[in-house]
């Protein structure tokens, strides 16, 4: 089993802003599991987490850990 990294994106404020951290995640980390929920902020998947984190930064975004 692959630990999930979780993160809370404060400065995700929209549909656009969930498919820009998607895409990041995507390109990232190619086959990891990705949920981006608007409502709660907060953004998981599996793999690096320190790739994962910067994909997510290089994206515009801040992520925090949860």
């Amino acid at each position: 089993m692959t630990d999930k990294t979780i993160f809370i994106v404060n400065d995700m404020t929209c549909g656009h802003c969930v498919g820009t951290v998607r895409k990041a995640l995507e390109t990232a980390l190619p086959g990891a599991e990705i949920s981006v929920d608007l409502d709660t902020h907060k953004v998981s998947f599996t793999g690096d987490r320190a790739k994962g984190e910067e994909a997510i930064k290089e994206a515009g975004y801040t992520p925090e850990p949860a």
